[in-house]
């Protein structure tokens, strides 16, 4: 849903430091299957992509069915991030953007694999859920082969974990939906033995076909003029269609069924001869065509072209839409604004003063620009969880904040804005932020601080400007300067202030007021 920005106040901009002619980006992909790397050059307001890296890793082979990661699969893929960060060290951090999928999400520890893995890398890796890697996978594909004016097209990109269908429009998704099933996934799942029977296709097939149904009926309802599959398996399976002179490269129902009569006719997965068929790929084109298979039977598919662009296209354009004043974020929280019927004036005040103490610290407390997009959102949805109860509003907000698929934002990006809204008020649990990589703790406590402070110099939602405030900081501690003539005719904030030091200590910091 747009949102209808009319209707809230100007906020303080969120963009980032804009992109110089010449500059370089970089984004990586740890998808279930296979890692990529796409670099590319900012020229003259375009990008022009000048190496692409891929490697076969199969993360998704290494879970133990605990939430864990096997040694040697996760040896693989700390070795392919290292070579990775080699070929990007000279690369900006805030011009890089690597991106975890549905592997990652499905380990019980992911810090335990993130923080080996952010190292050899270099740079921060996030996490991002289903429907954002949707998102960004249309996005890529959108840009790559431009749609056509009031068009609706779907895109399905089958991944090594999971499958994303989308409907989109010009570059905009409208519906997005991820699926717990991807080439890696379902090969192991229903082929765990290596042997190809009908009998067993067929089970899985209901199975599969039936994980479609749930969303089938709206999507064929909403339709589309065009198809395009996505990634590795979807472009294999197009191979293979040409090299069976089915098809010019496109897969079709009628090739579709041929393609999986010639692999069962393997009867083992070591077997498989498909013309065209990669060796790399071979022990998980199964899962693959079973996948599409379920997706033409549920959705009710002619035609598939395939797309050039993935996901890793996507977060390259992310990235340049962010620094052209198109943040999907910015859109993303007024829409929650607007949804949660926050007081925008009221979330103005807050943000105002909240970046105002920021602008103040940042250099001593060493936070940067991702810090302060945090804060001055957090600020901006510090109340959403009114819309629910005025009692411990602050957790039902954090809550929602936390668990919603939010159009533009990584796990760890909504994590961070949680903590903040959970902390703003009252006592603030020892477990607050535990949550977060080590790499982002003490940004999250320190711009918590700020929140809260912004919040209680506004509690009386008074319009009329505050007339002074300083802030300093160092190491650990805070002081915050305010103008006498201006606080001592309010009491109740004089009473707040006065036991805010305490409630700072499990964000250990060490404040202190002053009055001018």
């Amino acid at each position: 849903m747009s949102p209808n920005t009319a209707t809230l106040p100007a906020f303080v901009p969120t963009t980032a430091e804009p992109l110089r002619d010449g500059d370089m980006l970089a984004a990586i992909d740890l998808g279930s299957n296979s890692f990529h790397m796409v670099v590319a050059r900012y020229t003259l307001g375009q990008l022009r992509v000048v190496d692409r890296l891929r490697e076969t890793v199969r993360l998704a082979e290494g879970l133990d069915g605990k939430g864990g990661l096997t040694l040697e699969v996760r040896q693989r893929a700390l070795e392919c991030l290292s070579r990775f960060g080699q070929r990007i060290r000279d690369i900006p951090r805030q011009h890089v953007r690597a991106v975890a999928t549905n592997t990652v999400r499905a380990l019980s520890a992911p810090q335990a694999f993130l923080m080996p893995a952010e190292t050899a890398l270099g740079h921060a890796i996030e996490v991002i859920a289903g429907r954002e890697e949707a998102r960004l996978v249309y996005l890529g594909v959108a840009h790559a082969q431009p749609p056509k004016n009031g068009h609706l097209r779907l895109v399905i990109d089958i991944g090594g974990g999971s499958t994303e269908c989308i409907i989109g429009a010009g570059f905009d998704a409208i519906e997005r939906e991820s699926l717990q099933v991807g080439c890696v996934a379902s090969t192991r799942r229903f082929f765990d033995s290596g042997k190809l029977t009908r009998r067993k296709w067929n089970d899985a097939l209901v199975e599969v076909t039936a994980e479609f149904q749930q969303f089938a009926g709206t999507y064929r309802a909403l339709g589309w003029q065009e198809v395009l599959g996505s990634s590795g398996t979807n472009k294999a399976i197009g191979e293979i269609c040409a090299a069976m002179d089915l098809t010019k490269g496109s897969v079709t129902a009628e090739a579709l069924p041929q393609v999986r009569e010639r692999l069962l006719r393997a009867g083992h997965i070591d077997a498989i001869d498909l013309p065209g068929l990669s060796d790399e790929r071979r022990p998980i084109i199964a899962g693959g065509v079973l996948v599409l298979e379920a997706a033409f039977a549920a959705l009710g598919l002619d035609r598939m072209a395939v797309s050039k662009a993935a996901l890793r296209e996507g977060v390259l354009h992310d990235m340049l839409g962010r620094n052209r004043d198109e943040d999907p974020r910015d859109a993303s929280v007024a829409a929650l604004m607007l949804r949660y019927g926050i007081d925008a004036d009221q979330a103005l005040r807050v943000e105002g003063t909240a970046l105002q103490l920021f602008d103040q610290v940042a250099a001593a407390w060493r936070l940067g620009p991702d810090d302060r997009l945090m804060l001055g959102w957090a600020a901006r949805l510090h109340e959403l969880g009114l819309a629910i109860a005025h009692s411990q509003y602050h957790v039902h907000g954090a809550y929602v904040l936390e668990h919603s698929d939010i159009a533009g934002f990584s796990r760890q990006e909504q994590q961070f804005i949680a903590a903040l809204v959970r902390t703003h008020r009252r006592k603030i649990p020892k477990a607050a932020f535990n949550v977060l990589p080590e790499r982002l703790l003490a940004p999250a406590r320190r711009t918590a601080a700020l929140l809260r402070i912004a919040v209680l110099l506004h509690r009386g939602y008074d319009a009329r400007e505050i007339p002074r405030l300083d802030a300093a900081a160092e190491g650990r501690s805070l002081a915050i300067a305010l103008a006498r003539n201006w606080l001592e005719p309010r009491p109740l904030l004089r009473a707040d202030l006065a036991g805010e030091p305490a409630h700072m200590v499990p964000l250990d910091i060490a404040l202190a007021f002053d009055l001018l």
